[in-house]
């Protein structure tokens, strides 16, 4: 099985950050997730979480560096994610793509179901100095 590369944003803003819950037409429906999306060839993977960004939330956020990775398998693909930093500095989200927006604290983590390959990075935003 081929595996997908994909990228997420740790969107950032007033000490929280952004999770955004899959709608009911989509695979893992009604599971939050960091958003992103796939890294299209000749792509970088900034890049790509620019595009996935704009596509999905109407946002264009600084990406920063890379926070975690984790290859993980679903039944039907297999997906090497990486969460990258991205601050907002203006702009309001819009759930363009998703059902529910909702801005947490790490704290908060356990109180929503994430998708499977989001929860591997709970432990590594846990660990992050102040937002």
């Amino acid at each position: 099985m081929k595996t997908i590369e994909v990228v997420a944003g740790l969107i950032c803003r007033n000490g929280r950050f952004l999770i955004c819950r899959r709608p009911q037409h989509k695979a893992r429906a009604g599971l939050y997730e960091f958003p992103g999306g796939k890294v299209e060839p000749g792509e970088t993977p900034e890049n790509a979480l620019r595009r996935e960004l704009s596509e999905e939330l109407a946002i264009c956020p600084q990406v920063g560096g890379a926070v975690a990775d984790v290859t993980h398998t679903y039944p039907e693909l297999t997906i090497h994610l990486t969460l990258y930093r991205a601050d907002l500095t203006e702009g309001d989200p819009q759930p363009l793509e998703h059902d529910d927006l909702r801005w947490i604290t790490a704290a908060q983590l356990e109180d929503f179901a994430f998708c499977p390959a989001d929860i591997a990075f709970h432990a590594a935003i846990r660990r992050l100095p102040e937002m």
